[in-house]
């Protein structure tokens, strides 16, 4: 089967084909953090996306080149710094590198390149294509001294976003980074320096000044990937005006399709509503780290559903992580005691071979949700056919093998054994022993015990299972 994507520009979804004539090399550009603050876990269910699309990319074979930036100047930033009273680049580094840190922590694989919009390379090919713009007559130097984009002398301007700009009145310029279509207007490209940016500034044919965030992507895509790129990723909230500016100035400059394909992930909410501080509802990935969850735990919350589907992030939802993988660690470890075995071959069963659904549910548009029901419906009837002793130690290995090809996708294999505290294990060796008993009373009290003493006690076909457990949310 044919990889499918859907295509924000047309609102279709489109069977993949790279610019590569091998068909084998995909660039893609990805936005990445503002680094005005702590990346929140909405800002990580984009980039799980992303690193899910790649890495079903590489399971098809596919060389990915992909590029993500880090935006350290912009009117945030340069905020944050004013308010903090330190340099520009003192502030945004403890950023950045938590966002380093994060990423590892959620196994996020990094892109080739991290370009930063303030190294001077970028910098000035940023004033370049400014320039050309200039040239070009798509965009000119204000009374304000700041440069901007004329939207109405690029035809396809709104295509991206589906707006008509027919319909929409015009502001006339918008010089904030950041804004919604009922300020729709020239967009700056250039921003004369002002009090507020302090030491933030660079020299440029139009005065001192600084880049507007629109162009600093368009500078740091094309400077590493060229003047075309297969795929384009983001957040929804991306579209306007970010990508839509990206697109007109790309164009503007290269007069080539900027972008084959644009893939944007829906918002993340928080019991239902939208995540903000003010609602003690937003969260970063240490807040998660200290209720006792773990990476690979929040990778999965974050990951489960579609991405073009709202994610509603809730603490049942990392319980329901949290059982998720048990079971998958559980069933991982009966299949390698299965594989082990030496015995003669065991009677036929309708799971004796993986098969492909799995990756052909990502093919359809990195359709995760299917894909995971597909591993979970695996999980199920491999475990029966155990229980009933109908898989033999060929049918395990071949599912472990397969296993290896989904966690090269999902990364969600545990690393290392959990250590059970002494009394734990104590506790739960009692409780064993009561159960054989069949004294309930006195196996409900020990597992009230080792529950307070933050683990969880399961009864399985297989014996008890000990897990930590998460702080309450």
């Amino acid at each position: 089967m044919a990889l499918q994507f859907f295509n924000t520009y047309s609102r279709e979804i489109e069977e993949f084909q790279p610019r590569d004539p091998t068909g084998r090399k995909v660039d893609i550009y990805t936005c990445g953090p503002t680094v005005y603050s702590r990346a929140h876990i909405g800002n990580f269910r984009a980039y799980i996306f992303e690193d899910l699309l790649q890495r079903h990319l590489e399971l098809r074979d596919y060389k990915v080149h992909r590029v993500m930036n880090i935006t350290d100047v912009d009117d945030k930033t340069i905020r944050g710094a004013r308010e903090a009273k330190i340099p520009l680049s003192k502030f945004t580094a403890p950023f950045k590198q938590a966002f380093f840190e994060d990423i590892e922590t959620l196994r996020i694989k990094r892109a080739d390149e991290f370009p930063a919009a303030t190294d001077q390379h970028y910098v000035d090919r940023m004033i370049e294509m400014i320039s050309a713009l200039i040239s070009r007559g798509l965009a000119y130097q204000a009374d304000d001294k700041s440069v901007y984009f004329r939207i109405n002398k690029f035809p396809d301007y709104g295509k991206l976003a589906h707006f008509d700009l027919t319909q929409l009145q015009s502001t006339g310029r918008v010089k904030h980074d950041e804004y919604d279509k009922e300020h729709i207007g020239d967009f700056a490209l250039w921003k004369a320096w002002d009090e507020e940016d302090g030491d933030v500034a660079w020299e440029s044919p139009w005065g001192r000044g600084r880049p507007g965030w629109h162009i600093e992507c368009s500078a740091m895509a094309t400077a590493l990937l060229g003047d075309q790129m297969d795929i384009h990723c983001g957040g929804v909230d991306n579209i306007f005006p970010h990508h839509e500016a990206e697109i007109a100035q790309s164009e503007g400059v290269t007069g080539k399709k900027f972008v084959r394909y644009w893939l944007h992930c829906a918002h993340l909410l928080v019991d239902g509503q939208k995540m903000s501080k003010s609602l003690g509802n937003f969260y970063t990935l240490p807040d998660l780290l200290e209720k006792g969850y773990t990476g690979r735990e929040i990778r999965y919350a974050l990951m489960r559903v579609h991405y073009r589907a709202p994610l509603n992030f809730t603490w049942d939802g990392m319980q329901e992580a949290r059982q998720a993988l048990i079971r998958t660690d559980e069933w991982l470890a009966r299949l390698r005691e299965k594989s082990r075995e030496t015995s003669v071959q065991r009677s036929t069963s309708n799971v004796q071979r993986p098969t492909q659904e799995f990756e052909e549910a990502l093919d359809e548009d990195l359709n995760i949700s299917a894909a995971l029901g597909f591993l979970f419906e695996t999980i199920r009837e491999t475990n029966r056919a155990m229980d009933r002793n109908e898989l033999d130690a060929s049918s395990a290995n071949a599912w472990l093998d397969w296993w290896k090809r989904v966690n090269n996708v999902l990364d969600l294999e545990t690393e290392a054994e959990v250590v059970i505290p002494a009394e734990v294990a104590q506790l739960a060796k009692e409780r064993e022993n009561t159960r054989r008993e069949k004294n309930w009373r006195k196996s409900d009290e020990l597992r009230d015990r080792i529950a307070a003493l933050g683990w969880e006690v399961r009864d399985t076909n297989d014996g008890q299972k000990l897990t930590p457990r998460a702080s309450s949310g």
